[in-house]
């Protein structure tokens, strides 16, 4: 393989109400380091670091027609796991590799993502329902 998966970097949590399960979040043990908009996912964010480097991320909708809000209302109301992301070294060659491979991309080329992070989503399709967030961060 060209490109190298370094670890789960997060798991994407749906939420309706951001300051409410923040708190528990923090209750845990696990408290917030920032809040982020990203407009052009319609989304705003939170990530709450665990020791071993991974982070929970919390989404929230902004707009009622955001993939956020769609997958709470395909989940009956409810939040739930979104996505899961792992860390790649290098994410333009994770994508060509996966794509020679036959495996079907949502993102064709990175784009930036909350964080920093250049990001591309592998379709659920060829992940067996599992919505797929590969991801890069520069400062790590």
């Amino acid at each position: 393989m060209a490109f190298k998966i370094l670890g789960v970097d997060h798991i994407g949590v749906a939420v309706n109400d951001l300051e409410e399960t923040q708190n528990f979040w923090t209750a845990i043990g696990l408290p917030c380091t920032g809040q982020e908009t990203v407009e052009e996912q319609k989304v705003t964010t939170t990530f709450n670091p665990t020791p071993n480097g991974s982070e929970i991320e919390l989404l929230a909708a902004t707009e009622p027609d955001s993939p956020i809000a769609k997958f709470i209302e395909k989940n009956g109301g409810r939040g739930g796991i979104q996505h899961i992301a792992l860390r790649v070294d290098d994410l333009p060659a994770a994508i060509a590799e996966l794509q020679e491979k036959g495996i079907k991309m949502i993102d064709t080329k990175p784009r930036k993502g909350a964080g920093g992070a250049d990001i591309a989503f592998v379709h659920p399709k060829s992940t067996y329902g599992v919505l797929l967030e590969l991801c890069q961060h520069e400062d790590r």
